[in-house]
């Protein structure tokens, strides 16, 4: 099945599956992650961004920004403009009252690479109020030449197909490429090179050091009949088991679920683009039709929070409208 084949666009509105409701946080687009004085990942709607937190107390804290799946050049029902609802979780980061010390984002910038969609994509996350944006490619972005335009755009300072890793604040931070192998076995892979790198990599790390992983496809197990999976995902988490805080930062799905094992915290997040339905809700993934006036609250962003205490991050997660 081909990236166009694998989206749905029936316009059929998912209903949730009991068992898709026991790891479901709420569903939504871009994502804030805050870690908070209690070293707790947490999330909010990104309509409340802005509004000050309960409790809320000035110590420093590492703080950044996830978004996901802002399919530049996707131009269909469920959403004919993904250029205003990145503008609008971009304003959303913007508006928020502390300043993001970088951005997350977690692939597909681009639909199926779309004439000038890179162009466009580089140009919004240049208005985003941060440092620096981080992204790996989804399987969009690859989808037409193997992530050589993905590279030249945004692969400075990365490794292979554009896997890097960097410490801040504490925090080591390894962004994954999963996507490469999409298109032909519909599932994400990372391969032996970069298991390899990723082995030497978290090597020398304290088992103290708290660990975030992003990428594309979940790399545990949500749905494998849809491709949401990674093959080698348990591969990759052999070498992060030692630490006593890993959380796993990922897109793809279009959905906030959440899982735990162990010491490690799997995320999915919210597009901007549009929803999909819940693992196993109809023949298969692709863009759900919701009315107009809802589309936002199927939206997200992820903002999270570390205040340098033993213990996973805080993360919220955040609506559109």
């Amino acid at each position: 099945m081909s990236i166009g084949d694998d989206e749905r666009e029936d316009g059929a509105l998912a209903v949730s599956r009991r068992g898709f409701l026991e790891c479901m946080a709420w569903a939504g687009a871009a994502v804030a992650w805050t870690i908070g004085s209690s070293g707790i990942p947490s999330s909010r709607a990104l309509a409340d961004v802005g509004k000050p937190k309960r409790g809320a107390h000035s110590t420093r804290e590492l703080h950044f920004v996830q978004i996901s799946d802002t399919h530049i050049g996707f131009d269909k029902e469920a959403n004919p403009d993904t250029v205003a609802t990145t503008r609008e979780a971009i304003a959303k980061i913007n508006a928020l009252a502390e300043r993001p010390e970088f951005v997350l984002h977690t692939g597909d910038l681009t639909h199926a690479q779309k004439p000038g969609a890179f162009d466009t994509i580089a140009g919004l996350l240049q208005e985003v109020h941060t440092s620096a944006v981080f992204t790996v490619p989804g399987e969009h972005d690859v989808f037409s030449d193997g992530g050589k335009e993905y590279l030249q755009r945004f692969g400075r300072d990365t490794w292979g197909s554009g896997w890097r890793s960097f410490d801040h604040g504490g925090v080591h931070f390894v962004g994954l490429v999963n996507v490469l192998e999409f298109k032909g076995g519909k599932v994400g892979t990372l391969g032996a090179e970069q298991l390899d790198w990723l082995a030497k990599d978290v090597a020398p790390l304290s088992a103290s050091t708290p660990v975030v992983v992003y990428t594309h496809i979940p790399l545990w197990a949500v749905y494998p009949e849809w491709g949401w999976v990674t093959t080698d995902g348990e591969q990759a988490l052999g070498h992060l088991r030692r630490f006593g805080s890993v959380t796993v930062l990922n897109g793809h799905i279009h959905q906030v679920l959440q899982k735990v094992e162990g010491n490690v915290t799997f995320h999915t997040a919210m597009s901007t683009a549009y929803p999909q339905p819940a693992p196993g809700d109809g023949p298969g993934p692709g863009p759900v039709v919701v009315p107009a006036a809802q589309l936002r609250s199927r939206l997200g962003l992820r903002e999270v929070t570390w205040n340098g205490k033993p213990g996973p991050l805080a993360v919220v997660d955040t609506k559109l409208g």
